[in-house]
């Protein structure tokens, strides 16, 4: 009898805590209550539309109809470099960014993960979300876009570039 309850123990998942989502913040991130803290959660794999972006709104609001107010459980991966939790979130038991990605409201950005590349084409095929504007921009793109008072610069090699925060951005 105490060999089949260890087998059952070591074979049986643990149970996973859920977490209240207290916000969310854009189409990929958000805060769940743990305990007396909140912790800001960034969703693996995906990239969301900036929210002064075009389909940002609607990206968000989407996020917060999956997962607002709700029981949210999460793996995490990572931490990025400002702060939050990278992870897949599952709310209410649907994983966040793999609906995000079916619902034209992010991009896939995993590179090993072929199953939210596929999810995106399908999206893109359909013309859902941002996929129904002619000319969506990735998001990493929005960000690095031209500033109105960057200026341009051309290498020794002919690269242009324009100084963004410090750093060397290629392609304006």
């Amino acid at each position: 009898m105490r060999i089949l309850l260890a087998v059952f123990l070591l074979v049986a998942p643990l149970a996973a805590h859920a977490y209240r989502v207290i916000s969310v913040a854009d189409g990929d991130s958000m805060t769940v209550q743990v305990g007396r803290s909140r912790l800001k959660l960034r969703l693996a794999g995906i990239d969301a539309p900036e929210i002064k972006q075009a389909f940002g709104r609607q990206a968000g609001q989407s996020l917060r109809q999956l997962c607002s107010g709700k029981d949210a459980q999460y793996d995490a991966i990572a931490i990025d470099r400002f702060g939050r939790t990278v992870a897949t979130v599952r709310c209410n038991g649907i994983d966040a960014g793999r609906t995000q990605v079916e619902r034209g409201m992010a991009w896939a950005s995993a590179r090993n993960d072929s199953a939210l590349k596929v999810l995106e084409t399908m999206a893109r095929n359909s013309r859902r979300g941002l996929w129904s504007a002619p000319h969506p921009v990735a998001p990493w793109q929005f960000r690095r876009r031209t500033s109105q008072d960057a200026t341009c610069h051309t290498g020794p090699r002919g690269g242009r570039y324009q100084w963004l925060n410090g750093r060397k951005a290629y392609g304006c």
